[in-house]
Formats: C-alpha cells, sequence, structure tokens
C-alpha cells in the first residue's frame, strides 16, 4: 500500500543552517528518511538576478547538505530543472496549502508562534482524511488515515464554535487562527470530496455499492477533522438497474436514506 501524508515547516530564511535545522525537527518527530526528493532551485525563477542569487544560495547550500546527509546516510535527489510535473506528488500538498491559505489570510500578520500553530493545525487537516476502512466489520466506523501512519490514530482537533461569519475586528488573535482554520477546513475538505468523484462519462460498466460499504456522508458546517462515515445497510434501485438510493447507518446508530 502506497500512502502520502503532508509535514509543514517554517524556516526564517534561506541559509543552509535554517534548512537543515528543519530537517532534523523533522526526523525528529517522523524518523530519518531514506531518500528525500526536492525541486531544483531554477524551477522558482523569474530573473536573471533572482537566478544569480538563487545559485548561490543552492550552492552553499547543496555543500553543506551533501555532507549532513552523507553523514546521516540519507539519499537526496533532485527532480529536473525546469519539470516541476516530476514531483508531482509533494507540489500537490504544497499546492493546497498554498492555494486556500493565500485566499483565507488576506492581509493578516502573524508572529512566528502564531503562523506555526496555524500551520500546524492545517497540516492535521491534510493528514485527517479517510483513506480506507480499518475493517470488514459492518459496525466498525473507523477509516485508515494518514494520521495511523504519523502518530498511530486519526488526527482529531479541539472543537470550538464555528468563526466563519465572524468579522475580524471582533476577533482576538488566537480567533483569528481558528477562524483562517476553519476556513481551510471548509474549502479543502469540499474539494477532497469533490475529487473522490469521478464526473467524466461513463464509458464502461461499473460496480454499484454494496451494503456494508463505508461512505462519507457530506454535511454542512461540521467541526475541523470531522469526518462523518456510515455503512451501507439497504440499496434501493432505480429502472435502470442501478442503485440510486441507499440507507445509510451512522456511529450515532441513526439511519438515513441518501441519494447516490
Amino acid at each position: 500500500m502506497v500512502t502520502k501524508a503532508c509535514h509543514l515547516e517554517i524556516v526564517t530564511d534561506l541559509s543552509s543552517e535554517a534548512f537543515i535545522a528543519a530537517l532534523k525537527r523533522f526526523f525528529s518527530r517522523r524518523g530519518k528518511s531514506e531518500r528525500i526528493f526536492s525541486d531544483n532551485a531554477t524551477n522558482f525563477v523569474g530573473t536573471q538576478l533572482e537566478l544569480k542569487r538563487l545559485r548561490e544560495i543552492m550552492s552553499n547550500c547543496v555543500s553543506n547538505l551533501s555532507k549532513f546527509l552523507c553523514e546521516e546516510r540519507v539519499e537526496w535527489s533532485f527532480i529536473p530543472p525546469r519539470a516541476p510535473n516530476h514531483g508531482g506528488l509533494w507540489e500537490a500538498g504544497v499546492k493546497a496549502v498554498k492555494y486556500h491559505l493565500r485566499r483565507v489570510m488576506g492581509n493578516l500578520r502573524f508572529t512566528y508562534e502564531e503562523f506555526l500553530t496555524t500551520l500546524n493545525q492545517i497540516e492535521g487537516v491534510l493528514n485527517s482524511r479517510p483513506l480506507y476502512p480499518l475493517s470488514c466489520d459492518p459496525g466498525d466506523f473507523d477509516a485508515l488515515t494518514p494520521g495511523h501512519f504519523l502518530v498511530g490514530r486519526p488526527i482529531t482537533a479541539i472543537a470550538e464554535p464555528s468563526l466563519t461569519e465572524v468579522s475580524d475586528n471582533r476577533l482576538k488573535v488566537w480567533q483569528k487562527q481558528t477562524k483562517i482554520v476553519q476556513h481551510i477546513w471548509k474549502r479543502w475538505s469540499n474539494n477532497y470530496l469533490s475529487t473522490l468523484q469521478n464526473r467524466n462519462k461513463w464509458y464502461f460498466e461499473k460496480n454499484n455499492v454494496k451494503i456494508h460499504d463505508m461512505e462519507i456522508l457530506k454535511e454542512d458546517n461540521l467541526p475541523v477533522c470531522n469526518w462523518p462515515l456510515g455503512r451501507i445497510l439497504e440499496v434501493y434501485h432505480g429502472k435502470d438497474n442501478k442503485i440510486r438510493v441507499v440507507l445509510v447507518k451512522t456511529k450515532n446508530g441513526v439511519a438515513n436514506f441518501w441519494s447516490s
């Protein structure tokens, strides 16, 4: 089985010392990696001056990092220059964070500690997504998540009242952090559910859902990192013999009808 998880770190500059410090923090929390893939610096170049500056930084950085990683017996690989598609796996995670963070934060300014707290909460959101049922037991509503690979259990969040509709001038700094995380949770969880639904034309016959299958239920205004899961109890076919409605049992024991 192959899966992915997201780990976010903050560095104060582009020096090799700052990167090595971030890498040590990563190793301490997640364990030492056998192989590291990274972007090539020229992927982010806009001007010749920027190119020269980044090359000087990367030249010094590569020298120091190579020594550090050799001592730690970690293999470090670069993707080809100007080919970000070769890093599509991690670029998807980077995009998910940057895309929503830029739109939600706006002109807000945080201290290092405040921003680090916000990023750690966003990391928890991304690593809370359900991947696969933990068992075939119809009474088991727990799903495997990236959090299981990182900490051995699902990642949860502190239950807090929704602040998404409250004006910023009425909120304290920590409440603004909470509001940002709640906005990103709402946006990203909806996008994640959309990626699970294939809306292309059906050129081939596909299997219907089955009794005892685990399903993610779409509900509005859910708390952060809360994914409502259910098991199918009964199925109802349409005139075309395709399942159109199912009876779903949730963890609280309530059965509801959901259109498929």
